[in-house]
């Protein structure tokens, strides 16, 4: 299951297209990164979604599940 959200505001929604062109070659060339915060296990999901939630969380927040 994958859950993804990219939000662009109403204000800047002109600027998107000249920064899609350019977003995949600064990822590559290192000048952008982005930060990940892994959870383990189904039973931190709960936590982590009201962290997520609450403003607790920079960056991705993830939960990684083991079969």
């Amino acid at each position: 299951m994958t859950l993804s959200a990219f939000v662009v505001f109403d204000g800047f929604g002109c600027l998107y297209p000249p920064f899609a062109m350019q977003w995949g070659d600064w990822f590559k060339s290192g000048k952008m990164q982005y930060r990940k915060e892994m959870n383990e296990g189904l039973e931190r999901a709960p936590a982590a979604f009201v962290e997520l939630r609450k403003g607790e969380a920079f960056g991705k927040r993830l939960v990684r599940l083991t079969v």
